[in-house]
């Protein structure tokens, strides 16, 4: 009688960060095995930076503050939240359940959303329409990484020292000219933060979970954006993307390098810095950090239908007030997306399930 009261608000299934279901058995005794307010917590904080960070590119020319602190999200955000996505996924062994579980939380969302954002795009901005799953639109790109991360699990457990071998693999992606066909410089560029997660434990989140690790985190981030402001006018953003090589950033390979090497450096100590600061209790928004996937897929067609309105000229010529207005209206809309009667709504479409006939009989039950 608890099971159907406690998963629908607590474990969703397409949880981009977390796609473990009640039903499964873990392989052995784990702390994961409990949910933690604290990684709940940091799911949701950091859904909502990437929601700002889409919806700040809207107004952020010709700023100055907001350029800053638009730079100091995406020099973090995307690994913190990648990372996470390996620490979840160390249960992961390919076992078909696990692979179906993946398709049908992942894989079919993506083709999904990936048909809706395209639709959206020709209908927004005058782009003719052309369904290419193989050349993710928009924000749809993280899901087909995250199922070609995720798929890649048994490999990393299977080799010795995998995040230096992940790290050489990223850093000779931008020595390449590849296209973007399934995200693969992202894929590839990104791909040490998941392998790290993957190798983290309990202890190692232990240790930023205390009240001096927090006053660094603080002067850290505090630190960074000061940084970020005096630089401004900020790098090519495509350094903190992943998703360019090093002839379109225009630069050597010897400096390619040595700025990939040094963003790794600053990233994992701003990612430190940020899960230090995360609240370890639960707070009013912990149980919506089960439900990452809704305010992310969600998000971007919102963002699309405040292009369509004419609303971002319009806040940008209020100033700081319209990006003040931005970002509240933002962070709400982000709350609104996790909550139940949104999820009901568009579970058919963030959660759907394999047709029975596609699944063999004997793990139908499951």
């Amino acid at each position: 009688m608890r099971m159907p009261m406690r998963v629908p608000m607590r474990t969703p299934a397409a949880d981009p960060l977390d796609l473990r279901r009640p039903r499964d058995k873990p392989e052995s005794p784990h702390p994961q095995d409990t949910r933690d307010p604290f990684f709940d917590n940091a799911k949701f904080l950091l859904i909502v930076l990437v929601a700002l960070g889409h919806s700040w590119e809207q107004i952020v020319k010709g700023t100055h503050v907001l350029q800053a602190v638009h730079t100091l999200v995406y020099a973090f955000h995307m690994p913190a939240f990648i990372l996470l996505c390996g620490y979840f996924s160390q249960r992961f062994t390919g076992r078909p359940d696990q692979v179906r579980r993946l398709i049908e939380g992942v894989l079919i969302p993506y083709l999904l959303f990936e048909a809706a954002y395209s639709a959206t795009n020709s209908v927004v901005r005058g782009e003719p329409y052309a369904f290419t799953p193989t050349e993710p639109t928009y924000l749809c790109w993280f899901l087909i990484a995250l199922f070609l991360w995720r798929l890649s699990t048994p490999v990393w457990r299977a080799i010795r020292w995998p995040v230096p071998i992940a790290v050489l693999l990223s850093l000779a992606a931008g020595l390449t000219t590849m296209g973007y066909d399934l995200a693969l410089p992202r894929v590839l560029m990104f791909l040490p933060w998941f392998v790290l997660g993957l190798r983290l434990r309990p202890e190692h989140f232990a240790v930023l979970r205390t009240r001096t690790a927090r006053r660094c985190g603080v002067a850290a981030l505090v630190c960074a954006g000061v940084a970020a402001y005096v630089l401004i006018p900020a790098p090519d953003e495509h350094w903190l993307s992943m998703d360019a090589d090093y002839t379109v950033l225009d630069v050597g390979w010897p400096r390619y390098l040595a700025v990939r090497i040094g963003l790794f450096a600053l990233s994992a100590v701003l990612v430190a810095a940020f899960f230090a600061c995360v609240p370890r209790r639960r707070t009013v928004f912990t149980a919506l950090g089960a439900a990452t996937m809704y305010p992310y897929l969600l998000h971007g067609l919102l963002i699309r239908a405040g292009e369509a309105a004419g609303l971002y000229p319009l806040l940008k010529n209020l100033g700081a007030t319209g990006q003040l207005l931005l970002t509240v209206g933002v962070i709400t809309t982000v709350f609104l997306l996790s909550t139940p009667p949104v999820r009901k709504l568009f579970r058919p479409l963030v959660e759907p399930r394999l047709p029975r006939m596609a699944v063999p009989e004997g793990e139908r039950s499951r």
